[in-house]
């Protein structure tokens, strides 16, 4: 996978929100394969149109091994995500990417069983995203409920935020929120406080 070569500091670059899908975008149900089973976390349609008007670009990230285990095909992960593009839309919300790793080393659907420099806790989704859509990932944040969502923002370099009732033992985020609303609020808040901070006192 390739990897951008610019600096990451470059004023054209835009920071992003990257979003797990399952369980933190959408209600958590095992191995998704239809379209009416996505369902929207509640709340989280105020905070990501908040964050689109700041400019954020929003960017789901998602590993799907359900594909390399055979139990869905590409056209059915495809019509999910047109439905839950239709489902933000609702809310004035649009995506500037979704991204997805169909890799697992036990899947048996070729050539999807292997390792992969994509499958979250690597960085290669965010850093594929950073190339394609010119986003800074240092002023970037990971927001996942899962510690491979947390390891792939911080192999990415960006900031990194686990939405659950319960810290997990083997990572350490940014910042925890029981919901992903309020992660999202919290994520505008803190980068609207910073863009109005003098350079001076930074």
């Amino acid at each position: 996978m390739t990897e951008t070569t610019r600096t990451d500091t470059s004023p054209l670059r835009r920071r992003a929100v990257f979003l797990d899908r399952d369980g933190t975008l959408t209600e958590h149900r095992h191995y998704l394969s239809r379209p009416d089973d996505l369902v929207l976390q509640p709340g989280i349609g105020p905070p990501l149109r908040a964050l689109q008007n700041a400019d954020f670009a929003l960017v789901v990230v998602t590993n799907q091994s359900g594909l390399a285990r055979g139990m869905f095909h590409q056209a059915a992960l495809d019509l999910m995500h047109q439905r839950l593009r239709e489902l933000l839309a609702r809310h004035s919300v649009q995506l500037d990417g979704i991204y997805v790793c169909p890799h697992h080393p036990d899947g048996t659907v070729p050539p999807f069983g292997a390792l992969c420099p994509c499958r979250k806790p690597a960085p290669g989704m965010l850093r594929q995203a950073a190339q394609d859509l010119d986003l800074a990932l240092s002023e970037s944040w990971m927001i996942g409920d899962s510690a491979c969502d947390i390891g792939a923002g911080r192999r990415a370099g960006t900031r990194t935020a686990l939405i659950g009732p319960q810290p997990l033992a083997t990572v350490t985020p940014d910042m925890r929120r029981v919901t992903t609303a309020d992660a999202l609020y919290h994520v505008l808040t803190a980068e609207t406080e910073l863009m109005a901070t003098p350079c001076s006192s930074r």
